[in-house]
C-alpha cells in the first residue's frame, strides 16, 4: 500500500499543487463564478490585461533565460545553439513578414500552439517518470494528453465561429466541416472513456493511482475544452489559456534551478542566478521577468499597437511605425523572444543537450 500514496512530485505536494496543477482549475473557477465579467465580456479590462497578458504570458517567455542566457555554464556549453537559434528565427521571420504579414503571424501562432501542447505532454512525462507500466498503457496516456488539446483546436478550425484569435484576426486556417467535427467529437469521448477505464484497472489491479498525472490530464481537458469549445469569448479563452500555461512553466523553471542550487551550491554561477534562486530569490526571479515583459510590451504599444497608452506612458513618445518594410524588420525583432522561447524549449528539457 505504500506505493499507493507515493507520488512523483517535482517539488512537493503543496508547491506542485498550487503552481502547476491548480492554475487550470483556478482559472476555470474564476470564469464560472463571474460569468458577466468573463463569459459575456467583449474585451479585456486594461489592468486585467496587464496582469494576465504581460505579467504572466509575456513574462513566462523570459523565464527561459534562466536555463540559457543567464546561466554562464549552460551558455558556454551551448553557445552555438543559443546564438544560432535567435539568428535563424529572426532571418526567417523577416523573410516571412516581407512575403506576407498574415502568414508570419499564422506560422508563429501554430508554433505557439505546438509549444503549448508539448508543455502538457512534457509535464505528463515528468509525472509519469516513476511509473513502470506496459508500453500500451503509456501510449494511452500520450494519446489522451494530446487529444485533450487537439480536439478543442480541431473544433476551433472546423466550426469557424470563435469570437477570439490566437495572435491576430485570421491567423488560424478555418474550414467548416460538420461531419469531421462530429467524428472528432466521438473520438474525443472514446479517448476520455479509455483513459478512465485504464485508470480504474490500475487502481484495482496495482493498488496505485498517480495523483499529479491525473490532475494534470484533467486540468488540461478542462482548460482547453472550456476555454475554446464551451465558452466563446476572448476574456475566458485568454484567462484559461494564459494562466494554465504561464504559471506552471515559470514554476517549473524555478523548481528545477532551485533544486540544482540546493544539491550543488558551488555550481550556481552569476550574480543574478544566485539572487534569483537564493533564500528570497523568488522575488528577484519574478521581478526580472516582469521588467523584461513590461519593457517588451511597452515597445509593442509605443511602436506598433498604440492600444494601451495609459499603461505604457513611458513609451508614448515613440513613433508609430506603419511602413511595411520597416515593420518587416521590427515585428520579427519584437517577436524574437517568443519565437526563440518556442524553439529553444524543444532543446532545453532534453538531457542530451546538457542544459
Amino acid at each position: 500500500m505504500d506505493r499507493f500514496y507515493r507520488q512523483p512530485w517535482l517539488q512537493s505536494a503543496l508547491s506542485d499543487g498550487i503552481f502547476i496543477l491548480l492554475p487550470p482549475f483556478f482559472s476555470l473557477l474564476m470564469v464560472l463564478l463571474f460569468p458577466a465579467q468573463f463569459q459575456e465580456a467583449e474585451g479585456i479590462p486594461p489592468i486585467y490585461w496587464l496582469l494576465l497578458v504581460v505579467f504572466i504570458d509575456v513574462a513566462h517567455v523570459y523565464s527561459t533565460l534562466y536555463r540559457t542566457y543567464f546561466n554562464p555554464d549552460n551558455f558556454r556549453r551551448q553557445s552555438a545553439l543559443l546564438i544560432g537559434i535567435p539568428l535563424f528565427c529572426y532571418i526567417v521571420g523577416v523573410l516571412l513578414y516581407q512575403f506576407d504579414d498574415l502568414w508570419f503571424w499564422r506560422i508563429l501562432a501554430y508554433l505557439a500552439v505546438y509549444h503549448f501542447i508539448r508543455q502538457q505532454y512534457g509535464f505528463m512525462r515528468l509525472y509519469s517518470r516513476e511509473e513502470y507500466l506496459p508500453v500500451y498503457v503509456k501510449c494511452i496516456d500520450q494519446i489522451t494528453i494530446y487529444t485533450a488539446a487537439v480536439y478543442p483546436l480541431l473544433f476551433w478550425h472546423l466550426s469557424s465561429n470563435r469570437n477570439f484569435c490566437w495572435f491576430v484576426e485570421g491567423d488560424f486556417l478555418l474550414f467548416k466541416n460538420e461531419r469531421l467535427l462530429q467524428l472528432s467529437g466521438v473520438v474525443y469521448i472514446l479517448v476520455i472513456g479509455t483513459y478512465f477505464i485504464k485508470e480504474f484497472i490500475l487502481i484495482i489491479i496495482k493498488k496505485q493511482v498517480n495523483i499529479p498525472r491525473n490532475l494534470l490530464v484533467l486540468g488540461t481537458f478542462l482548460s482547453w475544452y472550456f476555454g475554446i469549445v464551451y465558452f466563446n469569448g476572448d476574456m475566458a479563452f485568454t484567462t484559461l489559456n494564459v494562466i494554465s500555461h504561464g504559471i506552471p512553466y515559470m514554476a517549473l523553471i524555478w523548481f528545477f534551478e532551485r533544486k540544482k542550487l540546493c544539491h550543488k551550491p558551488g555550481t550556481m554561477k552569476g550574480k543574478l542566478m544566485k539572487l534569483s534562486f537564493g533564500r528570497y530569490g523568488v522575488f528577484y526571479f519574478l521581478l526580472t521577468l516582469v521588467v523584461f515583459a513590461y519593457f517588451e510590451e511597452g515597445l509593442w504599444d509605443g511602436l506598433v499597437w498604440g492600444e494601451h497608452r495609459a499603461l505604457f506612458s513611458l513609451f508614448t513618445r515613440l513613433p508609430q511605425i506603419s511602413d511595411h518594410q520597416f515593420l518587416s524588420l521590427l515585428i520579427p525583432l519584437l517577436t524574437l523572444p517568443q519565437a526563440t522561447h518556442y524553439v529553444l524549449d524543444g532543446f532545453i528539457w532534453k538531457s542530451k543537450h546538457k542544459f
